[in-house]
């Protein structure tokens, strides 16, 4: 069973839908389910317009997006946090910083070529919502990389230049035609297509009628 999943690492719900997603998963399995299950992170960008280098709070872009007062947006991200921290996650999206994430997806897309994309996903997710690190930064994204069992020189040069930049693209594009227009977004089998951070049961409700009817 293939499951592609469209993500981006500054997103607060696909975080929570990947948490959702592998307890589905586990759910799947202690019921029986067998099927061998191969996960695919694809790119996906919220902020596609973002300048490279301009880094904005996240409170001043949901304000600037929705309208919203500040009490508002905090009661907003409240929320959020809420939601993530019952699915075993710790946001501080007072450290959130709104940025432009094609490096970083260029970095998950070298991790998954060494096959560690799941691992690269999780650190890099991790990073921006609980730890509160700078994705666009090149020593940063160094340093990660190097955590996630990626040659640290290597990924330099990587970002350095121009690699994996068509991957990312072709990625974005597929997106757009696949309608897309929010993450996180599950594919199974491009069959079915599941959008948002949805429940553990009807991640495992689908992946047993997928292997069904595999």
């Amino acid at each position: 069973m293939l499951i592609e999943i469209w993500s981006d690492v500054v997103c607060p719900w696909c975080y929570i839908g990947k948490r959702r997603f592998e307890h589905g998963l586990e759910a799947f399995r202690q019921a029986g389910g067998d099927a061998d299950v191969e996960v695919v992170w694809r790119s996906y960008q919220l902020n596609p317009d973002q300048p490279r280098g301009a880094v904005t709070t996240l409170e001043a872009s949901l304000m600037a997006k929705t309208g919203g007062s500040a009490e508002q947006v905090r009661a907003m991200n409240q929320r959020m946090t809420e939601a993530a921290a019952a699915e075993g996650l710790e946001y501080h999206l007072d450290r959130y910083r709104v940025i432009n994430t094609f490096d970083a997806h260029r970095v998950l897309q070298m991790a998954k070529a060494h096959g560690l994309g799941t691992a690269a996903h999780e650190r890099l997710l991790h990073a921006q919502l609980v730890d509160g690190e700078l994705l666009e930064d090149p020593a940063t994204l160094v340093r990660l990389a190097g955590e996630m069992g990626l040659e640290p020189a290597e990924t330099a040069d990587m970002l350095a230049g121009d690699a994996f930049r068509n991957d990312v693209l072709t990625d974005l594009r597929e997106a757009a035609e696949l309608g897309i227009s929010a993450v996180p977004f599950f594919v199974f089998n491009r069959k079915y297509g599941v959008a948002g951070a949805q429940p553990a049961e009807t991640f495992s409700q689908v992946l047993a009628q997928v292997a069904a009817e595999a």
